[in-house]
């Protein structure tokens, strides 16, 4: 155990020894191990966008190994997925490398100005399947906010009494938010906080814009100089959101994007405080060779960050 690991272990001092081990797992597994530094790959979006638009680009990823494969060979932290996908590869590759069931998860076949997600598995499917953690999405902003919040809180608590981490997809999304508020710094570092305060061990958030979309929200960053110019910035201002840096919060990958801006991002993001990257189509639409060798350069960039 590094004293980083144990350092960031002691900010979890409620939960029990099980949760602790499994933190642990996640933190000392790959090529990041003992850093405190992550990089997951989750593979949710054939079940969010449909198996086409998320594996035809690379039609290997059609195949539930492929996915697992190339997180255990990159040498991530860790691999998230659906039940059906975790189901799959579970027996083949147990013990290679830390698995999160994602528990709730909606499709875009039915659109909503106010999404929520559906509860799809349980913690005793976790429980069966060998995993570290179990996965959930909120949407801040979404008029369904309080059913959300009530299912996770609800989920968090059997989850932490049976020894698994708790992570949580924070994507700010409703009728009476923006496009460009969904990431806007105010809104992304707001439903981070939300994240911790219901009791998520690590939170996953969208890379913040320098947009401000709250009126009373924008008054308060100019008045105090709350610096927002870089991405630097605005990963420190979500980090700091998070309880002082007190939890960890890695930052998704998002849209497809080109290889040297998505370095570009991930590295300013590092020199930030980012705790890592959890990153889907970026990686797993390229060739494995390729994506192989990203991930391990995301890995590179928070390799010497602290």
């Amino acid at each position: 155990m590094t004293p980083r690991v144990r350092e960031i272990l002691s900010w979890y001092g409620s939960d029990n020894p099980g949760t602790l081990s499994n933190l642990a797992k996640l933190m000392n597994h790959g090529r990041l191990k003992g850093t405190g530094k992550l990089v997951i790959l989750p593979v949710d979006q054939g079940f969010e966008h449909g198996p086409t638009r998320s594996f035809a680009k690379n039609p290997d990823g059609y195949d539930p190994n492929y996915h697992i494969e190339l997180a255990i060979e990159s040498g991530c932290n860790g691999y998230a997925a659906p039940l059906g996908f975790i189901e799959a590869v579970a027996r083949d590759y147990a013990g290679e490398i830390p698995l999160i069931l994602k528990i709730n998860n909606s499709d875009s076949l039915y659109g909503s100005k106010s999404p929520i997600s559906a509860l799809s598995s349980n913690i005793e499917d976790a429980l069966r399947l060998g995993c570290s953690a179990i996965g959930f999405t909120i949407y801040p902003g979404s008029s369904d906010r309080k059913q959300m919040y009530e299912e996770i809180a609800q989920a968090s608590a059997l989850a932490k009494k049976a020894g698994l981490a708790v992570i949580v997809w924070a994507y700010p999304r409703g009728e009476q938010l923006s496009k460009e508020g969904e990431t806007a710094i105010d809104v992304v570092a707001y439903a981070a906080h939300i994240a911790c305060q219901l009791g998520a061990h690590i939170v996953k958030v969208k890379p913040p814009t320098a947009f401000l979309e709250q009126e009373a929200a924008k008054k308060v960053y100019e008045t105090n100089g709350v610096k927002i110019s870089t991405l630097a910035d605005r990963t420190r201002n979500v980090v700091q959101s998070c309880f002082n840096g007190k939890r960890i919060v890695i930052f998704s990958g998002g849209e497809t994007k080109g290889t040297d801006e998505l370095l570009k991002e991930v590295k300013e993001m590092a020199m930030g405080g980012s705790f890592g990257s959890i990153m889907g189509r970026n990686a797993f639409q390229r060739p494995k060779k390729e994506a192989i060798k990203l991930l391990q350069d995301v890995m590179d960039a928070f390799s010497g960050a602290r």
